[in-house]
């Protein structure tokens, strides 16, 4: 068996050597042999569609000698340069070329509405599913699985998105009067996709797969992929996503005991999942990197170069010259923008300040998506920088407003959140764990130059984004908020105004690292 299992997850390139058991025979009848199933999954692939072929690719190799079957689990429609400047039409005209077996929502599939993810899906031709996306009446919008047959035996995915979205994404749920028109689920999401592994046992299914979009970290309604499998049972594998982890296995309990393998691929491909069911029943997951996979699929790669050469022309334009990479990450990959400050993120709160005139500006830390090598940059670098269609506009608040929203979206250091606030015209101290969590907030006084401290009763104004404003960013705090100049043009527009007419097309050392506007104390 050891044997069997090690010739199983050989490295891609000889992935076709996969084993399977043997043929059984009698005098009159020749069995045909049950071969594996494998399921090749992604996640949160944000716009990266290079990797679309490869997946295919891989599924090409291993059709040989195994059933093969490829999923999703959400973020395939924004977070890029091919998203951001089709509104998701670009991803669409690829991955209805993979011809997926089933895919699910994440949170990102509600950035252009709701009326525009239907219209892109409806031209997938593939399942998508999601047991907890429902309209006011509690009339699920998407089938909440789909069961499929692979030779003897029969697999069910289970769709899921992360509640979150609800906040996140919160223009999509609410009519123009607020009202809400969708919800999540976010009480009962656990019981509802118990539900439907109920049901889809009680049809035969040899395995239950859920498609995942919750995540492993907490968050402020308590639902995680962990919390699912330890309130449910009967589910046999969670394909994750939304929170980028890299997770090859790891094992967790169910309400009653039984382990559980959780997975996830990280993000933009840069591995492609492969969950094994053998013929003997074992199950097993691995990642492989997609920088390993030399086959690409021929349908999949003409699509991805049709889009591709449409985007060039665009993407290529000049736009200036940095003589500093700009960073969001750190030395370890991980996304350091979402837990302090960068040179990045002063960069892109200064555009907003700058060009709108504000007093203060502040972008959350998740809305600044890619790092920018230095030298001659370009449109599309801009744009995979800043990729979503997101507009700056101007509010007005007082300075205990700026206070509590600093303090609420610093309040998950030293975890990542993508509300950590990237700032400009203003300085402070983050006391992460203590009462006084916000200390020595002082605003740049325009006339003079200096930093003054904050007058907590004084009104200011502050640029952001409209996606921090209507609820979905800095923890909601700006809702209620009077806005003085609404959607001033998008935010990678204004990131390219600010380095073409106000730095005169040159990023140089002002911005060589951060510029010490956020202390953290620990």
């Amino acid at each position: 068996m050891k044997n069997y299992l090690s010739k199983l997850f050989l490295a891609t390139g000889a992935i076709a050597s996969l084993a399977f058991v043997g043929c059984k025979s009698s005098k009159n009848v020749a069995v045909v042999p049950d071969k594996s199933i494998v399921v090749l999954y992604d996640n949160d692939v944000h716009c990266a569609i290079e990797g679309y072929a490869k997946m295919a690719g891989l599924r090409d190799l291993v059709s040989d000698t195994a059933y093969v079957a490829v999923v999703s689990s959400g973020d395939y429609l924004q977070g890029g340069t091919a998203g951001a400047i089709s509104h998701g039409q670009y991803i669409m005209d690829v991955m209805k070329h993979v011809h997926f077996d089933a895919v699910t929502l994440g949170n990102h599939e509600f950035d252009y509405s709701v009326p525009t993810m239907f219209e892109l899906l409806s031209q997938l031709g593939s399942p998508v599913v999601c047991a907890n996306f429902c309209d006011m009446s509690n009339k699920r919008i998407f089938e909440p699985y789909v069961i499929k047959t692979y030779g003897k035996k029969k697999v069910a995915f289970i769709g899921a998105v992360t509640p979150t979205a609800l906040y996140t994404e919160a223009y999509s749920f609410f009519d123009k009067d607020d009202k809400p028109l969708y919800h999540l689920s976010e009480k009962n999401i656990y019981a509802l996709v118990q539900e439907q592994v109920d049901a889809v046992r009680k049809q035969g299914v040899d395995y239950v797969v859920v498609l995942s979009h919750l995540g492993e970290d907490k968050n402020d309604i308590n639902v995680d992929s962990h919390g699912l499998v330890a309130a449910t049972n009967g589910i046999d594998v969670v394909l994750d996503g939304h929170t980028h982890s890299v997770i090859p296995q790891v094992k967790v309990n169910n309400k009653d005991g039984k382990p559980v393998l959780v997975t996830q691929t990280g993000t933009k491909y840069a591995n492609v999942g492969k969950l094994v069911f053998t013929p003997k029943g074992d199950i097993m997951t691995k990642l492989v990197p997609n920088s390993s996979i030399a086959l690409e699929n021929k349908e999949v790669k003409q699509a991805t170069d049709s889009v591709m050469s449409l985007m060039n022309a665009l993407i290529n334009r000049p736009i200036c010259k940095s003589d500093y990479d700009l960073i969001i990450l750190d030395e370890n990959e991980k996304q350091l923008v979402r837990r302090a400050e960068t040179n990045a993120g002063d960069l892109v709160a200064d555009a907003y300040r700058i060009n709108t005139g504000a007093d203060v500006a502040i972008t959350n830390g998740g809305g600044i998506r890619s790092q920018v090598k230095a030298g001659n940059l370009t449109y599309g670098d801009i744009v995979s920088l800043l990729p979503y269609d997101n507009y700056v506009s101007v509010v007005e608040l007082t300075g205990q407003e700026l206070v509590d929203v600093l303090k609420a979206c610093t309040q998950f250091l030293p975890v990542e959140n993508g509300d950590f606030p990237q700032v400009s015209g203003m300085k402070f101290t983050i006391n992460v764990g203590k009462g006084d969590q916000i200390s020595n907030l002082v605003i740049l006084n325009k006339e003079t130059g200096n930093y003054d401290p904050v007058d907590l009763k004084k009104k200011y104004s502050l640029a952001t984004i409209d996606y921090c404003i209507t609820g979905g960013g800095l923890q909601g705090k700006l809702k209620k908020n009077t806005i003085l100049k609404p959607n001033i043009l998008l935010y990678n527009d204004c990131l390219i105004q600010y380095v073409t007419e106000t730095l005169g097309g040159q990023i140089s050392k002002e911005y060589a690292a951060p510029q010490g506007r956020i202390t953290i104390k620990y």
